[in-house]
């Protein structure tokens, strides 16, 4: 298959590291399009899908979305069709995969999350990053933006939200998520913070497009 001329710069990330606020940077200073979960609704839109279906289901596994399928069944009854066939659990994943292979075409961008640098590795140039920071600053941000309002209740979500990325990652690709190898940079956002770790972002995303003239 024949890649395109475009680049995607993607960020995997630990829950609180800041990877919204550093990818709209990144994607500023490279003067392309962001997406995290506006990648959830262009998803929406295209298959006819409620978008509520697409935010219960976002970076979850096929497992967990069944149960919370299961339950929450007799809210989408009216809504849960993928073109002309039923919701699955692979239908939300396929449906919003296309969406960035499409998303891709279009243009260079920035794609948080999802799995986006294995979903597109054989249609663009994918530069694939990924985000960590300290605990200690994680449960900052978490309670600064409000998310949570205790020291505990943010560490306890980060665990909880890094677990399912983890597992999502980890079965839709052939890679580890967090793991060095699986990416080609992986930075601790909070010794340079926002500004600072999207301008070394940009740097490398710039020697490496150089690389390829």
């Amino acid at each position: 298959m024949e890649k395109s001329g475009n680049f995607v710069v993607t960020l995997g990330r630990q829950f609180g590291c800041g990877a919204r606020e550093i990818g709209q940077l990144v994607a500023k200073m490279l003067g392309i399009e962001y997406y995290d979960k506006r990648l959830l609704l262009e998803a929406a839109k295209s298959s006819g899908v409620a978008p509520a279906i697409f935010e219960a289901s976002d970076e979850r596994t096929p497992k967990f979305f069944s149960s919370l399928w299961s339950f929450n069944l007799g809210y989408y009854s009216g809504a849960l069709f993928v073109g002309d066939q039923p919701v699955k659990e692979d239908n939300v994943y396929q449906a919003q995969s296309q969406v960035m292979v499409e998303l891709a075409k279009k243009g260079s961008c920035v794609i948080v999350g999802r799995s986006a640098d294995y979903i597109l590795r054989d249609e663009t140039q994918v530069i694939s990053i990924f985000l960590h920071s300290s605990m200690e600053d994680r449960i900052k941000r978490i309670i600064k933006r409000g998310d949570s309002k205790t020291k505990k209740e943010a560490k306890e979500m980060a665990i909880k939200q890094n677990k399912l990325r983890a597992n999502y990652y980890n079965f839709y690709t052939d890679k580890h998520w967090g793991e060095s190898e699986s990416y080609d940079l992986s930075i601790d956002s909070s010794k340079l913070g926002p500004e600072g770790t999207a301008k070394l972002i940009v740097d490398y995303v710039k020697t490496r497009l150089q690389q390829t003239k």
